[in-house]
């Protein structure tokens, strides 16, 4: 046997019968806590998990025969990355995975939102049939702005390229790379002056908590509609409120909230987000941009593929 794996979120079997052929014991706790994750981690040799762990320093400094972490999904936030390196840890995150599924639900958000499905599929239900009030917005013509273009960033751009729309993009990490159709910004000048629509596509790190803020919305020159489907302290609430308030924020679509979930935060965050929510040009979905069935058998295979081929 090669040593125990703890399983800390929900995989495909195609991960855990995969590890298992390579001699792995596996230890699945899918429901998990922080603090009962010291108890199977202290003798383990790697670890799948997604959100519900923090892999801290303490948490690391627990387990002594750990060589590697599996994050099924990119944000690696979780992880204490640097000092998992300094102890020897491989880590391993799977973008690949789901970046399809979160472009097609920043797509859905965008069309539910320009079309306004969902607001007047809740007045239908109501009893209403407003036609002039619920006229759409075409997005042939418009321009957007695609903050991040790594894996999600990527394939949100070539769902959108048969649109016939303006995609700007940008991303501090990458320069002058080609892309049919799409034009790259040295800096963000460009999308501030000319963008109908923002989409964020970032990790989230030091440089971009509330990427999206006050300053970021006074240099809007028109009135836009913001996407987040990355993580939901890139974009700062109070200044969605903002932005809602002041006209300069045409619609919102959010997979991602600053705290989460929303039943255990504070209820004045609750009742900001209450606020937010009363706008009919606002969709926040609960966090499952990247939650297609499809997307938990690619990011699982991903993962094995990475860990069988270095460990």
């Amino acid at each position: 046997m090669r040593g125990k794996v703890l399983i800390a979120a929900p995989v495909h079997d195609v991960l855990t019968k995969g590890l298992a052929a390579e001699g792995y014991e596996l230890v699945v706790v899918e429901n998990i806590t922080q603090d009962l994750a010291f108890k199977f981690i202290s003798n383990c040799v790697g670890v799948i998990t997604s959100t519900r762990l923090q892999l801290n320093k303490d948490l690391l400094d627990a387990a002594p025969l750990l060589q590697w972490i599996g994050r099924m999904g990119s944000g690696m936030e979780v992880i204490d990355v640097e000092y998992a390196i300094q102890k020897g840890i491989q880590c391993f995150s799977s973008p690949e995975g789901n970046c399809n599924a979160v472009a097609e639900h920043a797509l859905g958000l965008l069309l539910g939102l320009t079309k306004k499905i969902v607001s007047s599929n809740e007045e239908v239900r109501q009893g209403k049939w407003l036609r002039e009030e619920n006229r759409g917005m075409e997005l042939e013509g418009k321009t957007i702005g695609i903050i991040g273009f790594g894996h999600t960033g990527t394939a949100f751009a070539k769902k959108l390229s048969g649109f016939d729309m303006h995609i700007l993009a940008y991303d501090k990490y990458k320069r002058d790379l080609s892309f049919s159709g799409i034009e790259f910004c040295k800096d963000l000048n460009r999308i501030f002056k000319e963008a109908d629509i923002i989409s964020f596509h970032v990790p989230l790190q030091e440089d971009t908590l509330h990427y999206f803020n006050d300053f970021f919305l006074n240099q809007m020159q028109k009135p836009f509609i913001l996407l987040n489907t990355s993580r939901g302290q890139v974009v700062d609430t109070n200044v969605i409120l903002l932005g809602l308030k002041g006209g300069k924020l045409r619609a919102v679509g959010l997979d991602v909230l600053e705290e989460e979930p929303l039943s255990k935060t504070s209820i004045i965050y609750q009742e900001k987000i209450k606020e937010i929510q009363a706008y009919t040009q606002v969709i926040i979905t609960p966090h499952i941009a990247g939650y297609s069935h499809e997307a938990l058998y690619k990011m699982s295979k991903t993962l094995l593929t990475k860990i069988v081929t270095r460990m």
